[in-house]
């Protein structure tokens, strides 16, 4: 193709989209035409942030992992590095049993490492509390496959480690079950112990001393919010942006791919020398059915979970106490319908200091009916969540309801299987790459270097071919 610059298309704008283009960019300069469409109106995907009382507040993901350094590193790239911010506070409660109890010290995603940290967690009762060190002296629990979350460390340290423990901290990241979610999947660590030593404890204790002492906050945020970060990744990537153009059908030609685009009566079909899929699961079924269908099927069968985040903001002297830690988490055999609390202006300092702006999470997988209620409706259920636990008598000075339907990704029993199987269908068809949080990581790090990992693939695909 001398003469003529080779053309790829991003399917999809969210965060793992847009890093896809901005990779392409870096890895071709302009010897390639990059496009991305995007069905929806706005980019970003699930990273979006708007005003709340005048305060610009992420209304999805708010933080990334500062310890993995690929959304660290893209924000610097894209000029936002000067706007890095950190917590002010990381410590979070659970709230179980009537109260809210600190975390213990000494846990990893929930499973216990110190049984006197855990005690005065007051978090179990008695006699789970009694349970947790039969660990020690059972015989070893054998996972030669993938099994849940729930099965393995429920057989090791009892119910209640799983319920008020594990499923609270799991259901903050995936709003999953821990008796479906992959234990390979989503706690690869316990699971390479669950393969090599007897004892979880010992594990858990191992994980613990040997995470670093010095490597900084675990999260970071960026100063108007990680919504901010899309639109800086767009303009950086020099990409053509199309938004509002949903792609329904990809199919191969001679040469490339061919891509139909909406509205349905009267589609347009944009030519393509490469493709990158970045959209969720079904979307990505639907797209690859034709051409990939190994991995149209799997991905088809990936179940997602809903929710909703309820954003109020409050005058200081609405709480009877000023709030503090970073916020608080609900196991779900509390039957409440708020999951998780953020006090974002707590753990966020720079947001303001003349309010109070919190977010609540409403939603886990097999919730969806919490989600037929009105905007109004939800905000009520938030009220009330801030009275009964804060003490709130007080209305809020403004709010926020953020739905996400079909948000996140289930990574259940079977899922690094499952991936690999599309991966390998996908590597089949040259000039097509797969990326997003569907495959090898929810959080924003994550999705950033499945981007690259997909911008590697067609850039390779692309110098093989001489284009």
């Amino acid at each position: 193709m001398e003469g003529k610059r080779a053309h790829v298309v991003v399917i999809g704008g969210g965060i793992s989209g847009l890093a896809a283009a901005w990779h392409l960019r870096q890895g071709a300069g302009e010897r390639i035409k990059v496009t991305v469409l995007e069905g929806a109106p706005r980019l970003g995907g699930k990273l979006h942030a708007s005003e709340v009382a005048g305060v610009s507040v992420d209304a999805g993901a708010e933080a990334m992992l500062a310890r993995r350094p690929e959304g660290k590193e893209l924000a610097k790239a894209v000029g936002l590095g000067d706007d890095l911010m950190t917590p002010g506070t990381t410590s979070s409660a659970v709230y179980t049993r009537g109260t809210l109890r600190a975390l213990p010290k000494g846990q990893f995603m929930g499973v216990p490492a110190d049984l006197s940290a855990l005690a005065r967690s007051g978090i179990l009762s008695p006699g789970g509390l009694v349970r947790v060190p039969l660990d020690q002296i059972l015989p070893p629990t054998l996972v030669r496959t993938d099994v849940s979350v729930a099965a393995y460390i429920r057989a090791r340290m009892g119910g209640e480690v799983v319920e008020r423990l594990v499923e609270p901290l799991l259901g903050g990241v995936y709003a999953g079950r821990a008796d479906l979610l992959s234990l390979e999947a989503t706690m690869p660590r316990v699971a390479a112990a669950a393969r090599s030593e007897r004892s979880l404890l010992t594990a858990a204790r191992q994980i613990v001393e040997e995470a670093p002492k010095d490597a900084g906050p675990v999260f970071t945020t960026l100063r108007n919010g990680v919504g901010s970060l899309p639109e800086a990744v767009a303009k950086a990537s020099g990409a053509d942006i199309r938004t509002g153009v949903t792609a329904r059908e990809l199919h191969r030609t001679e040469h490339g791919w061919r891509i139909v685009t909406g509205p349905v009566p009267r589609p347009e079909v944009i030519e393509a020398d490469a493709v990158i899929v970045a959209v969720p699961g079904p979307a990505a079924a639907r797209l690859l059915k034709a051409e990939v269908p190994k991995a149209a099927s799997e991905l088809a069968r990936m179940e997602y979970a809903s929710m909703a985040v309820v954003t109020l903001a409050y005058a200081l002297d609405a709480f009877p106490e000023p709030p503090t830690g970073s916020g608080y988490l609900v196991p779900p055999v509390e039957g409440r319908a708020v999951k998780a609390v953020t006090f974002s202006s707590v753990k966020w300092p720079h947001l303001t200091r003349d309010l109070v702006i919190l977010r609540c999470s409403i939603g886990r997988i097999g919730e969806e009916h919490l989600l037929h209620r009105d905007d109004a409706e939800l905000v009520s259920v938030a009220m009330a969540e801030m009275g009964e636990v804060m003490g709130v008598r007080a209305l809020p000075v403004d709010s926020r309801v953020t739905r996400w339907g079909g948000a996140l990704p289930q990574y259940n029993v079977g899922h690094l299987d499952r991936v690999a199987r599309v991966h390998a269908a996908v590597a089949m068809q040259p000039a097509l790459a797969v990326c997003g949080a569907a495959y090898d990581g929810l959080g924003i790090p994550a999705c950033v270097a499945t981007a690259r990992t997909a911008a590697s693939r067609i850039l390779d695909h692309l110098a093989q071919a001489g284009e």
